[in-house]
């Protein structure tokens, strides 16, 4: 349950109550955003695959592939801070068993520090290989000399993190909707956005473009 806790110059400021079997709004937006930038990374990666290393498409490809994963390590870390110094952590259902909650968290804790090395060792990969590359709108040119050995180790370690990233991944949403439609526990709810939250939201976007007239 979200509660309106204040209206200034018509816009809503919603925060979550100390009732809420949800997370904060912030929160939400920052897990499927996230969501989107790892679905992004990896479509980008396959279609690399597929159209080939050499050509102009695929050179487009790897650079929006490089530049969504410098925006997943801002995020992630972004994500880490609002969750030490802001978010609301609903606690897990009484019926879920202690071994199950350690599960989930050492899950949770596993996709963060993947989501935060991926993007460093496929900069290493990058740097490594000698030449200018793209990173969201500006060209870098090239850091270093190009080091075979060097670069192979952070190229097989983004592969290894790459499937390690996908594994945590499957078993996170198929635990998510084996709470949400075997035992209906109220665990996949925790991230998805209320039928109020998103009338809040709704209502704070009037206020704003009302006082922006």
């Amino acid at each position: 349950m979200i509660e309106n806790l204040e209206s200034a110059r018509g816009m809503v400021v919603v925060r979550p109550s100390a009732k809420s079997g949800r997370f904060d709004p912030t929160s939400m937006a920052l897990h499927w955003i996230t969501v989107l930038l790892i679905v992004g990374q990896f479509t980008t990666v396959w279609l690399h695959e597929a159209v080939g290393h050499g050509t102009g498409l695929g050179l487009q490809l790897l650079a929006m592939h490089q530049t969504l994963g410098g925006l997943t390590w801002v995020l992630a870390l972004a994500r880490l801070v609002w969750r030490r110094r802001f978010a609301y952590l609903p606690p897990f259902p009484e019926s879920m068993p202690k071994l199950q909650q350690w599960i989930a968290k050492a899950n949770e804790y596993g996709l963060y520090v993947l989501l935060l090395v991926q993007p460093v060792t496929g900069l290493g990969d990058v740097v490594f290989h000698g030449r200018p590359f793209m990173l969201f709108v500006w060209q870098v040119p090239a850091l270093l000399t190009p080091d075979t050995a060097i670069r192979g180790l952070f190229q097989e370690a983004h592969e290894i993190g790459a499937k390690a990233l996908l594994a945590l991944i499957g078993l996170h949403a198929g635990a998510a909707l084996f709470h949400g439609l075997v035992l209906r526990d109220g665990v996949l709810q925790r991230m998805l956005p209320s039928s109020r939250t998103a009338r809040a939201g709704r209502r704070m976007l009037v206020g704003k473009h009302k006082v922006i007239s």
